[in-house]
Order: structure tokens, then C-alpha cells, then sequence
């Protein structure tokens, strides 16, 4: 019987090697057991690999959290014509820093990911879809694609690296299908789902990044290795990327059922002088937590029973020199500008959203301001055509359950006057830049 190591609190997988020198190089990924994996699975047939990833409990990491073998399994028999992989690398979620750094440091290990997930869907042109700003990144991936192309790594697949031009609604899968077709990305009605009829109206699969690189681990070592971190019912390890007021912020790999607070000790703590005041479990699109869930273990089940989701575990933290106001108002501005305005729940209601939360921070509130806000919110989600509307009407509803009291002021009190805004900066170390 195989017997596996009880995890650490951290579990460098994907972010091994990350502080080695030129760690995205070819060299360097074959120096730490890079392709180990897909040899393995190269020796297994498609079926098998599936199996493989359904039994190790990989679930999406792209903030859904769908079990990722059975994701592939929904495809339909192979009819011998073209069938995609298309991962999602539009990581553009406010607070989200995960996927790019991957990139940056070790696109190899997703490159490995992609070959081992297309050989599992029969799949011979996968595609990698990038955020347009990110040139440094881009480049970095097209030379791994290329280093693993000319030695011979990849055989007979073709991966082509696609830069966005840089739309939030493009991470929604639809949409980055039809940005990826020459079209403006719009949400398409569903079904037909992109496993019947996704790319070119072919049968794709639509793959977060790290949901790709977390499958080499379970080639290269086993399912039963992955399944042995995490809880009873989200399995493994993940990026937690922490930002915001915390001494030491950055990415931590850990199992998941980790809680808050063991991730903020290892971060240093709250900066000094000040303590917590409200954190975001999955990023701006998740409902708002305060000290009080500091303890629920990090999974997708826990972080759900408590009110919010685990999302792509961007867990920005909030000192109490921050204005809730003021925080709701900037990620309003954000969804109402990436709303694609394709329907009218979410192109109006964000617009007045913003209107609404404009008047609160300058402290020009009307009465009744409030119950509007949370009345428009409501009418939002789950009437909009795709998950935006939902993540725009987020931060409303918590924000105004858990500080109600903040956005009243915001009816004859500025929020700079009540909370400073200079005593929330945070400043590089050397001075402002």
C-alpha cells in the first residue's frame, strides 16, 4: 500500500523552482523533473487519463470549482474531426494574481498540462488565450512553446499562443471562444455547451491555467498523491494569492482547508499599527469577510456554507483605515467599464450602480439612497446573461449586509473625511513611485 507524507502548511508544486535563476527555461523545468508527467501519460490511453484526473478530485481552479475529469468526460465520442483545449489565461479578476506569475516563472509546467490534457481529449491544436497587456509574459510563453516544440516534446501538437486585447468578459469561456474567432467577445447562450459546440463550433474543452499545470503533478507523481491534500471534498493544493495590508503579500501554495489566518501569519501579519477589518476570500466578485471568518478552512464547501465563495482565491485584505464605501465604489467603476452591455440588467444596472455609489462616497447620498442600491444590486443578480452581473452585484449586497452603517454616512459624510484616504496607501519601500 502506497503511503504518502502528511502535507505542510505550504506545498510548493507549481511554485517549485520559481526562485531559481532563469526558471523558465527548458534546462531548467527538465532540472526539477519537468515532462516526467506526460511521458507517463503518453504510456496510458486517453480514457486512462481521464480516469486518472477524476480519481485525484482536481477541481477547476478557475473560480467555479467543476471536478476538471469530469469536465473532460462531457465531450462527445471522437468523430475523427478537429476538437479543441482552450485555456483561459484572461486572468483579470481585481485581486487575482496567480496565473501570470505561473506563466513567468514556469510556463513550462503548463505547457506540460496542455500536452497531457490534449492527448486526454484527443485534441491535436490546443490554444492558450493571454491577456494582450502583458507583452513580457507573452513573449516568455511563445519562447517555451518554442524550446518545447524543437526538442521534440510536444510531437505532432500544435499550441498557439493568443493574446487578448484585453476585456474582462473574455474570461468568461463564451466570450474568449468568440474573441478568440475574430469576434467581439459576447457571452453566447447556452447550451450548446463548448464541449459540443465551442471553437469553430467543434467540441472544446475550457481550462483555467492553473486547472492545466495542477494536472502534472498527478502524472508525475499519482491520484492518490493529490488526493491526499486538501479536505474530504476539494482535494489538493492551490495559489493563494494574498494582497493589501499585510506585511509580507505574495503568492502561498498551500493545501486546500488552510485558513485565513494561518495564511496572514505567514504574510507577517496586518501591517504594523493596525488590525483587520474586512478580506475577500475569491476576490472582488465574492461576498465580503470580516475577522470573524478568519478561521473557516479555505475550501470550496466551508467558504460556501459561510456565505461566500472561494472563487480564485484572491484574499485582499483591508485594514480600518479603509472606506468600504470607498472600496465598493472602485469595483463598481470596474464592472460597469468591462460590462459588454449585451444585456439590460447589467449594462443599466451598473451604470446606476456607479451613479449611486459616486453620491455615497462624495457624502451627497439621497434618502432612500441605500435600499436602492441594494434593490438595483438584487434586480442584477441572477437576471444578467452571463456571471458579470452577478460578480457587479457581489460586493453591494455584502458590502452594504456587513457595513450598512458606512453607507448611510455616505449620506452627509464624505468617505475621504470619515477614513483618510492617505492612511490606506500602501508605499513601495524607498519612497512613492
Amino acid at each position: 500500500m502506497t503511503t504518502f507524507a502528511t502535507p505542510g502548511p505550504l506545498t510548493p508544486i507549481l511554485t517549485k523552482g520559481w526562485d531559481e535563476e532563469r526558471s523558465w527555461t527548458l534546462d531548467s523545468y527538465l532540472s526539477r523533473g519537468g515532462y516526467e508527467g506526460l511521458k507517463r501519460a503518453n504510456t496510458m490511453e486517453a480514457a486512462e487519463i481521464v480516469n486518472a484526473v477524476k480519481a485525484s478530485g482536481l477541481r477547476g481552479r478557475g473560480g467555479a470549482g467543476f471536478p476538471t475529469g469530469l469536465k473532460w468526460s462531457f465531450l462527445p465520442p471522437d468523430d475523427g474531426r478537429a476538437r479543441y483545449l482552450v485555456v483561459n489565461a484572461d486572468e483579470s479578476e481585481p485581486g487575482t494574481c496567480k496565473d501570470i506569475p505561473t506563466i513567468m516563472a514556469n510556463p513550462h509546467v503548463l505547457i506540460e498540462g496542455v500536452a497531457i490534457t490534449s492527448r486526454a481529449i484527443n485534441c491535436r491544436h490546443a490554444f492558450i488565450y493571454l491577456r494582450g497587456e502583458v507583452v513580457h509574459v507573452y513573449r516568455r510563453l511563445l519562447n517555451a512553446i518554442k524550446e518545447a516544440k524543437e526538442a521534440g516534446i510536444l510531437s505532432d501538437l500544435e499550441i498557439t499562443a493568443h493574446a487578448g486585447a484585453g476585456a474582462y468578459i473574455c474570461g468568461e469561456e463564451s466570450a474568449l471562444l468568440d474573441s478568440l474567432e475574430g469576434r467581439r467577445g459576447h457571452p453566447r447562450i447556452k447550451p450548446p455547451f463548448p464541449a459540443v459546440a465551442g471553437l469553430y463550433a467543434r467540441p472544446t474543452v475550457v481550462n483555467n491555467v492553473e486547472s492545466i499545470a495542477q494536472v502534472v503533478g498527478i502524472f508525475r507523481n499519482s491520484p492518490e498523491w493529490y488526493a491526499s491534500m486538501g479536505t474530504e471534498k476539494s482535494k489538493g493544493h492551490g495559489i493563494f494569492s494574498l494582497s493589501g495590508h499585510v506585511k509580507n503579500p505574495g503568492q502561498f501554495e498551500a493545501p486546500f482547508g488552510i485558513t485565513m489566518r494561518e495564511l496572514i501569519d505567514m504574510a507577517g501579519g496586518i501591517r504594523e499599527g493596525h488590525t483587520l477589518k474586512f478580506w475577500t476570500p475569491g476576490g472582488s466578485s465574492t461576498p465580503i469577510f470580516t475577522e470573524a471568518e478568519l478561521d473557516i478552512p479555505l475550501d470550496y464547501e466551508s467558504v460556501g456554507a459561510a456565505g461566500s465563495m472561494l472563487g480564485t482565491r484572491a484574499l485582499q485584505v483591508f485594514d480600518e483605515t479603509v472606506s468600504v464605501v470607498r472600496v465598493v465604489t472602485r469595483w463598481a467603476e470596474f464592472y460597469q467599464h468591462e460590462s459588454c452591455g449585451k444585456c439590460t440588467p447589467c449594462r443599466e444596472g451598473t451604470y446606476w450602480i456607479k451613479q449611486i455609489m459616486y453620491r455615497l462616497e462624495k457624502g451627497q447620498g439621497l434618502p432612500g439612497d441605500v435600499d436602492l442600491l441594494d434593490e438595483i444590486a438584487h434586480n442584477i443578480a441572477g437576471r444578467s446573461f452571463c456571471p458579470l452581473g452577478d460578480a457587479a452585484a457581489t460586493p453591494i449586497t455584502s458590502g452594504i449586509k456587513k457595513f450598512r452603517e458606512e453607507f448611510e454616512a455616505g449620506l452627509n459624510t464624505a468617505a475621504r473625511e470619515l477614513f483618510p484616504y492617505e492612511a490606506s496607501a500602501v508605499y513601495a519601500r524607498g519612497g512613492v513611485r
